[in-house]
């Protein structure tokens, strides 16, 4: 049985931090023989009064219509080369999930990514907000993290959970903060029955290698935890990166299948 190859997690221009078109995306997801190809950019802060409160970070408010359109228009332009994929990578934030929730109930989205990028107001990426520390304050930081990811694995919005450990994108040493926090995180998303995606994006930052790290990975196949996989591309070519090396990786490690979404319905495919 041939392999269904797919990407879930794709950016573009509107993010700020991103290049190329939608149609860039799926033009180079058909040359590289994808049969699935989700767009997921970056959802606006609609609890913002500002249209774009961070230009470099996430789409204006007034392109977030626009946006859909595009996706809806170009699933219907490329339906007899490639699957289009109405998605979005959301922020989470506990006090205005409902607006968030509400926001995304009125379209069709095939799924809908959270990733939690902020943890005490401050993004997860920002460089020297570890310097210091004490080592008990690092690890207050890290279970705040992970308890967002649980808050936000209970809270039904999401069919995938972006990025797990991202955290160690900038800072390599967040991996060795010792806690227990992921065992129990990971158990609530296996109880909850969200995917997780493996992020071949940490490539690109200092940590090297993917997220989740293989170790999460095995604990998660412990817990159930069905899996996906999003590039987190940024340019167009960068679609699908290691996408065999991921499968590979899946199956030594026991997982059998993973999974895509279509009008939020998981669909699991053998690996």
């Amino acid at each position: 049985m041939n392999t269904v190859k797919f990407d879930l997690h794709t950016h573009h221009h509107r993010c700020g931090h991103a290049i190329g078109t939608i149609e860039d995306y799926v033009k180079r997801a058909i040359d590289y023989g994808l049969q699935f190809i989700g767009i997921s950019d970056h959802s606006p802060y609609f609890y913002s009064e500002e249209d774009q409160l961070y230009p470099t970070i996430a789409m204006a408010k007034s392109q977030f219509v626009p946006y859909i359109e595009e996706v809806l228009h170009l699933k219907e332009k490329y339906q007899d080369k490639i699957h289009v994929l109405l998605g979005m990578e959301s922020d989470f934030f506990p006090d205005h999930i409902n607006l968030y929730r509400n926001q995304y109930s009125q379209y069709p989205f095939d799924y809908i990514i959270g990733s939690v990028h902020y943890v005490r107001d401050v993004n997860i990426f920002k460089k020297g907000r570890w310097e210091g520390l004490t080592r008990q304050e690092q690890r207050e930081v890290k279970e705040d993290y992970y308890g967002l990811i649980e808050q936000s694995a209970k809270s039904g919005l999401f069919q995938i959970l972006g990025h797990i450990d991202a955290m160690k994108g900038f800072y390599p040493a967040f991996s060795e903060i010792e806690t227990n926090v992921i065992e129990n995180t990971l158990k609530i998303i296996g109880q909850e029955d969200v995917a997780i995606e493996i992020n071949t994006s940490g490539n690109t930052k200092d940590c090297g290698g993917w997220y989740p790290a293989n170790d999460i990975l095995e604990r998660a196949l412990h817990y159930g935890v069905k899996v996906t996989f999003g590039s987190d591309s940024h340019t167009p070519e960068r679609i699908c990166d290691e996408f065999e090396l991921v499968q590979k990786k899946l199956k030594e490690i026991g997982f059998r299948d993973w999974a895509y979404f279509v009008k939020k319905e998981r669909i699991l495919t053998p690996l």
